[in-house]
């Protein structure tokens, strides 16, 4: 089964183009959805989570039709949405539970518990589940999180922009069960922390102003880039009489001066020597073109 996207756009009113005229093939696995905030991505994630209305396109996940069959769709979706609210009281084997009874998972009662339970297992909250989730961690309730997702199995799983705000330890602990859900179903992990697409995806999309700006797998992307990325470690004025003129790709502090990256075809001379490219070029690359378009 993959997702196959065409054309899809949506305006919103007042004149902003949130999708323009969006295509991409999305296989089974780990696919990262890369844009800074405003980009789009919540409007496509909630799009394909039928939870709005293109004004114009397809999408298609197998036979199914998204955009026109949503009933169909919401029987093998999961969806993490950026923020979700839980009640203040409820303990996360209640909560899950109530869930589970929405969505209909499980015959009866017992079936719905013994579901909930391995779960909660699944994403490590076993030892927590009779705690309020209103009490977790940011970590813990997005563990919580993917729990709900994950109810009734789907073929589909969604998660809007997951990791942020979350600690280096539970980072990698989210990873690390995205990466172990990714094996078997397609996820669509929306972020603008080009780190998470990084460590898990396999295949991605940059998406800017509404419009694909380059879709494939990250390692190819980053070798696209090879022999035009340079860099330099400058003092501070230096970077501010900027003596040379090549698009920045990034500047950041490393020891207390500057580390400047730009992309130049040739050699630019100046000091700068050439650098290995990562995906964080590829993305500033993508959107300094997307600015000068």
């Amino acid at each position: 089964m993959q997702l196959v996207i065409e054309n899809l756009s949506k305006t919103y009113p007042g004149g902003v183009r949130a999708l323009d005229g969006v295509s991409l093939v999305i296989p089974k696995g780990m696919f990262g959805l890369l844009g800074p905030n405003g980009a789009g991505k919540s409007t496509l994630m909630r799009t394909l989570a039928t939870l709005q209305n293109a004004d114009s396109g397809t999408a298609r996940l197998g036979d199914i039709d998204v955009l026109n069959e949503k009933t169909r769709v919401r029987e093998i979706l999961g969806y993490l949405p950026q923020e979700f609210g839980v009640y203040p009281r409820t303990s996360a084997v209640k909560l899950l539970g109530h869930l589970a009874a929405l969505k209909g998972v499980g015959a009866n009662s017992r079936d719905r518990l013994a579901v909930v339970e391995s779960l909660l297992e699944r994403v490590n909250l076993s030892d927590v589940r009779h705690k309020p989730v209103a009490t977790y961690s940011g970590g813990m309730r997005q563990r919580f999180g993917i729990a709900q997702a994950l109810l009734g199995d789907p073929q589909l799983l969604i998660v809007d922009e997951p990791t942020a705000g979350l600690d280096p330890g539970e980072r990698n602990r989210f990873y690390n069960l995205l990466a172990e859900v990714g094996e078997s179903i397609i996820v669509i992990l929306s972020t603008h922390i080009v780190q998470d697409v990084k460590e898990l995806c396999t295949n991605m999309a940059i998406i800017h102003h509404g419009r694909l700006l380059k879709s494939g797998s990250p390692s190819d992307a980053e070798e696209s880039l090879r022999g035009y990325v340079w860099s330099k470690s400058m003092s501070k004025r230096e970077l501010s009489d900027k003596s040379w003129d090549y698009p920045v790709l990034s500047t950041k502090l490393v020891a207390g001066s500057p580390l400047v990256r730009i992309y130049s075809e040739e050699d630019p001379g100046h000091g700068f020597s050439r650098a290995e490219p990562d995906l964080e070029d590829v993305f500033f690359s993508y959107l300094n073109r997307s600015k000068a378009s």
